[in-house]
């Protein structure tokens, strides 16, 4: 028998510190490059988009790759790549941690949607309210002094 899943995610995580230095347009490269990384690993992406302190990744994960090792590859993989070719000067890191968040295959294009349009997002709000609006709307339990 084949092996078959469908399980939506959307991947957040940050700068370290949350240090606005992912800058246009090098942001396109990176998240290409990210992409690259997810295809590799027999993942389908469906968008990748952020702003400057942080990103968001819309994909499926190959059920033969766990989601922590994952992010952990991307996070190495690009940190690398940012500083081989001095993407964004001010570029110290990944923060340690990630939001992993699944949905139904319904919520799909809504979530490719907002995810598109992050920019528009965050002129209304910090990624700190939509980092604690994503926990609260997956009812993951969370003590906001260990968020940031």
């Amino acid at each position: 028998m084949s092996t078959f899943t469908q399980i939506l995610y959307q991947i957040v995580f940050s700068t370290k510190h949350r240090k606005e230095c992912l800058t246009s347009p090098d942001r396109e490269i990176l998240f290409k490059y990210i992409s690259g990384i997810l295809l590799n690993k027999k993942c389908h992406v469906y968008t990748i988009n952020g702003v400057k302190d942080h990103l968001h990744i819309i994909c499926t994960v190959h059920p033969s790759v766990s989601v922590s090792s994952l992010i952990k590859d991307i996070k190495v993989a690009s940190s690398l790549y940012i500083k081989q070719n001095e993407l964004f000067h001010d570029f110290n890191g990944w923060q340690d941690g990630y939001g992993a968040f699944t949905y139904s295959v319904g919520a799909k294009e809504k979530l490719i949607e907002y995810v598109n349009n992050q920019e528009e997002h965050h002129t209304s709000f910090s990624f700190r309210e939509e980092y604690i609006r994503l926990l609260k709307e997956n009812d993951i339990h969370f003590d906001e002094k260990y968020l940031f």
